[in-house]
């Protein structure tokens, strides 16, 4: 059935047991007192096609798993449900974490795997599952490296500062966007001669008596949200499935489960395909789901623009450079380079839209977007003079005034008695204008939990056994990030837990 937000209906779902009690985070004395039996539909009697490998999803995990799967020797397809692809990647603002980098160890930074472990826990409130996480950190500079050797993808020369972080160590891909390296995934995929099929819809995982994954049930020509379109086909898979299609931000029905905050007032920075399909069958399949509530709203975002826009480039910058206030008392409300919780739920707590400014002159290509086109877009505005900045936005300007002043002292010394911002050598007291100032506030971005897995990809059960044939990589997992992501890590963690989840399908 076609729904209103672009998922689909929830019958095979809402009608299997598995995975209904678990999201509902049901779980009775019987089903934990023995393994669960996959309750599984009778298999096909006839498959239309073959497969070593099957991998859904076209962002930076499922390519890079297809990239992997194929040096690997199977036979591998990458299937998409939406008519464009690169999902949520080919729009991601394109910076990516690396821990101990070339790049820093040019620019003279210190850095080190274990102090980007030590960021992710602080971060995601030691909820993370640290073994994945480490992971992540660990393999963060050498999965950089993999881009640039491998697949020819190019770096800005100097890592940035981002919330959260200790250091600069965030990598800016060229051109400031993600789709900079899904393009190069794309044209390593086309030159290996490994097939991508796009508006082809994920709408069953087909496992065998034992509860192994042998293949799935797709349906060609889908044509997104309408659930009912497309030609049905089944399709058998030899060594593994890997499924790589993100969150579930646009996903209505799913995220108001597990947040009733979330309903349909609140928008989101995805694509509208970031939905939950293919989570769900994975859960039906006995998935064990992980940490599915917490879900990550983008403090960078802007109310005077749908969708990511362009205010996250605006507010990178002014974040190192400027103060983040509430226009109603001209006082800021946070440290400006906080993890992303803690700046968004600081927002959240005025329970209006807070404005961020700095001087003019740092947003001049920040990340490689010009101010000029943000402010023609209507989501920035240029001021002369702090007076000018407070009457636009009706801020007290005598309050505001005393704030900069404030900040300014805080500047020269050193510490932020109020927030503990950390001042970056490259930042200047906000003295004179001309100034530039944003209107930010909080929309669904990442969502944390999903499927769980372990260090080879591999999708568990409630028990932590690993489900024969069923890998996943990227954001449709959980556990990783724990309460909050860090910013430009999920880049980092997709692609190595999707050339993880490529090599061990292989071989499986």
């Amino acid at each position: 059935m076609k729904q209103k937000d672009g998922s689909v209906s929830r019958r095979d779902f809402i009608k299997t047991t598995g995975a209904a009690a678990a999201l509902a985070g049901i779980a009775s004395a019987g089903l934990l007192a023995g393994a669960r039996k996959a309750e599984a539909a009778p298999l096909p009697e006839k498959w239309d096609e073959e497969l070593d490998v099957a991998v859904f999803g076209t962002g930076f995990a499922g390519l890079a798993a297809a990239i992997e799967a194929h040096k690997a020797g199977a036979k591998t397809a990458v299937f998409e449900k939406m008519k464009l692809l690169g999902g949520n990647s080919a729009i991601n603002g394109g910076v990516m974490a690396a821990a101990g980098s070339e790049w820093q160890k040019k620019a003279g930074t210190k850095d080190s795997p274990e102090l980007l472990l030590q960021d992710m826990l602080k971060a995601g409130l030691h909820l993370n599952h640290v073994d994945l996480a480490k992971i992540v950190a660990e393999q963060s500079a050498p999965v950089a490296d993999w881009l640039v050797k491998d697949l020819g993808v190019e770096f800005l020369d100097t890592p940035i500062m981002m919330g959260g972080h200790s250091v600069p160590r965030s990598l800016v891909i060229k051109g400031v966007s993600g789709f900079g390296v899904v393009k190069k995934e794309l044209d390593k995929l086309k030159e290996l001669g490994v097939p991508i099929r796009k508006e082809t819809f994920l709408t069953r995982l087909h496992q065998d008596e034992s509860g192994r994954v042998v293949g799935v049930q797709v349906r060609e020509g889908y044509k997104f949200p309408d659930a009912e379109s497309g030609q049905i086909k089944n399709i058998k898979v030899k060594k593994g499935v890997v499924v790589a299609t993100g969150g579930f931000s646009r996903d209505l029905m799913l995220r108001s489960m597990q947040d009733p905050r979330l309903d349909e007032e609140v928008d989101s920075t995805n694509h509208p395909g970031a939905t939950g399909e293919a989570l769900c069958y994975m859960l039906d399949c006995g998935a064990a789901p992980v940490q599915l509530s917490w879900i990550q709203l983008g403090p960078w975002a802007s109310p005077d623009e749908k969708g990511f826009g362009l205010a996250p480039h605006f507010a990178t910058q002014a974040f190192i450079h400027g103060l983040l206030v509430d226009p109603k008392t001209g006082k800021r409300i946070i440290n400006e380079l906080g993890d992303r919780k803690v700046r968004a739920d600081a927002i959240l707590k005025t329970e209006h839209p807070c404005v961020i400014f700095a001087r003019e002159e740092v947003f001049y290509n920040a990340q490689g977007v010009s101010l000029d086109k943000i402010v023609e877009k209507g989501v920035a505005k240029k001021f002369a003079t702090l007076e000018e900045l407070a009457a636009a936005y009706e801020i007290p300007v005598d309050a505001l005034k005393e704030e900069v002043a404030k900040y300014n002292k805080f500047m020269a010394a050193g510490v932020d008695e109020d927030f503990g911002k950390p001042f970056m050598p490259e930042v200047k007291p906000l003295e004179q204008g001309p100034f530039a100032a944003c209107r930010l506030w909080p929309k669904v971005h990442h969502t944390m939990g999903g499927a769980l897995i372990n260090k080879d990809a591999q999708v568990l059960d409630l028990y932590s056994k690993p489900i024969p044939g069923l890998y996943a990589a990227g954001e449709v997992t959980g556990g990783i990030h724990g309460a909050c992501r860090l910013g430009s890590v999920a880049v980092s963690e997709c692609l190595i837990f999707g050339r993880i989840a490529g090599q061990q399908a292989a071989k499986a």
